[in-house]
């Protein structure tokens, strides 16, 4: 872990602390750490800056194919070589069926890493923090993914209306009672 990274914990825990709440909004910490002198922003690498845009801009790019179907266009496939992190974008028409293989296997493995995290989270929550009955989460997604299909418009209009998610888990019922303060605050 990088000492920055802990120095940011350590500033959030100094919030928590301070205004004694359990839930942070990031931007209500980062405000209050640089009016007390604990935050300086670091200078600005403005070609990383430009390229995150990018890769924002990219992930974003869709097109209509000819089902229907609202489709992202442009895929990511990142590579490590000598230490050095690239991503590489390429357009699904466009694209060699290596490089989409490539980026679909990457996002299936990042998928299964966020289950696994989120299923190791939950248990070490349900073990030691719950007061509560157990929350439980199904990890097959069969039928979220039926349904989010059978919700999708099937019209090729630009227009398309907002698609339905699938069904949302429960909320939590047992939240801390502490007082929390406005993000502005």
């Amino acid at each position: 872990m990088s000492g920055y990274a802990q120095q940011l914990r350590n500033i959030v825990r100094a919030y928590i602390e301070e205004h004694a709440v359990a839930v942070i909004d990031p931007l209500a910490v980062a405000r209050w750490a640089t009016e007390r002198g604990l935050l300086k922003p670091r200078q600005l690498d403005i070609n990383r800056f430009l390229a995150r845009q990018i890769s924002r801009a990219l992930r974003a790019d869709t097109f209509i194919d000819r089902q229907g179907r609202k489709v992202r266009s442009k895929h990511v496939v990142v590579r490590n070589t000598g230490g050095v992190q690239t991503s590489l974008w390429g357009d699904m028409r466009d694209a060699p069926r290596e490089h989409m293989q490539t980026s679909f296997q990457q996002r299936r493995r990042q998928i299964v890493g966020d289950c696994c995290q989120l299923k190791t989270d939950m248990e070490s929550y349900n073990d030691n923090c719950n007061k509560g009955e157990q929350l439980k989460l199904s990890f097959d997604f069969t039928v979220d993914l039926k349904e989010a299909e059978l919700m999708k418009p099937m019209n090729t209009s630009q227009e398309q209306k907002p698609i339905r998610q699938p069904a949302r888990l429960p909320r939590l019922k047992h939240l801390p009672s502490r007082p929390s303060l406005p993000p502005n605050a």
